[in-house]
């Protein structure tokens, strides 16, 4: 995209999965600048509630960033959290083989549900946020799909151990809501959160030049 695509956004997020789907509906942002939080769930706290707190957290984190940098401010913050959760079991993102194997279990030839948390920071103070679930059901693994797909390394660093737009797309039967809430960030929320926030993302689809290839 030109700089004229650009908007004065910041991603509150080093995820090339998010930063695609952004791009997707003609959005640059201007700088990407990931939160270093702790994302431990507190006791007793629903898998929605984890994700509304962390992007929140997220994104007031980058916020009072930027608004101590010159080059930075003022700029509109958007961040999101990805919560995978088996009932109110938070399944974590997968960094063992441990891990995964234990998610994979946990998945198989059950329904999850995939929570996402999005927030927007805006210049001044302003905090707004979304909570957007989708329900979706794996089929039952063989223990030979279970080994292969461990095997690939696919689900290292990923929330519940998969992603739905990698291999693990194969196993889902079934899926109940947005789709792109599991890839990690909901376009509808998205647009329509940012767009309360003074950002009319439909004004770059007029000139197809700002479109992504």
């Amino acid at each position: 995209m030109s700089d004229a695509a650009q908007v004065p956004l910041i991603l509150a997020s080093a995820s090339p999965r998010r930063l695609a789907l952004l791009q997707q509906i003609g959005i640059d942002p201007r700088h990407l600048i990931p939160a270093d939080l702790d994302e431990t769930p507190q006791r007793g706290e629903t898998p929605r509630a984890l994700a509304v707190r962390l992007a929140r957290l997220k994104a007031k984190a980058v916020r009072d960033q930027a608004d101590g940098q010159a080059d930075l401010a003022p700029c509109v913050v958007l961040a999101a959290d990805t919560v995978v959760a088996v009932g109110r079991r938070i399944l974590p993102k997968a960094e063992t083989i441990d891990q995964a194997e234990a998610c994979l279990g946990l998945l198989s030839g059950r329904g999850h549900r995939v929570y996402t948390g999005l927030a927007v920071a805006l210049p001044g103070g302003g905090l707004r946020h979304k909570i957007v679930e989708t329900r979706v059901r794996f089929k039952k693994l063989s223990r030979q799909e279970g080994d292969d797909y461990l095997a690939s390394g696919e689900w290292r660093g990923k929330a519940g151990g998969y992603a739905i737009q990698g291999l693990a797309g194969a196993f889902v039967v079934k899926l109940v809501g947005s789709y792109p809430n599991v890839v990690g960030l909901p376009l509808y929320e998205t647009m329509s959160l940012l767009s309360s926030a003074g950002i009319d993302v439909r004004t770059l689809w007029r000139d197809p030049l700002h479109l992504p290839a």
